[in-house]
């Protein structure tokens, strides 16, 4: 039996991005913790909420720089939809997070139905858009 590359990641490690750590936010109760602080900023592609990570705030892991959650609706569609819509997501989280986001922040995403069909310029644009009206984004010269 091959291992997987993956295979020695426990859930807390965080998932390299760019330069920066990630982790991932997977409990209910952390998705209901970034929602209850109030701040989200939505676009055509994505909404986006956010809360500053603090002593308060416990994470499996501290060793990551921000942590993220990705999630979507039924009114996204049927599942291979809201997998698609996520997977866009994931990718433009890949791409934006790094160079615009601030560290010692957990992040939600949430895919909406024009995820699944808005040009990926676009998505990313409109990830970049949100960031900057939460007070979030940094430039690309700190990183």
């Amino acid at each position: 039996m091959t291992a997987l590359p993956h295979a020695g990641r426990t859930a807390g490690n965080p998932i390299p991005v760019g330069t920066i750590r990630v982790g991932r936010l997977r409990k209910r109760a952390e998705f209901l913790g970034v929602a209850a602080s109030g701040k989200k900023a939505a676009a055509p592609g994505v909404i986006v909420q956010t809360r500053r990570v603090d002593a308060a705030v416990p994470h499996l892991d501290a060793v990551a720089d921000l942590w993220l959650g990705i999630t979507c609706s039924r009114k996204v569609g049927n599942a291979v939809k809201r997998n698609r819509a996520r997977r866009r997501l994931r990718e433009a989280a890949r791409v934006v997070l790094p160079r615009v986001a601030a560290s010692g922040q957990d992040y939600v995403l949430i895919g909406r139905v024009e995820t699944l069909t808005r040009p990926y310029a676009a998505l990313i644009s409109d990830l970049e858009g949100a960031l900057r009206r939460l007070g979030v984004a940094q430039t690309g010269e700190s990183r």
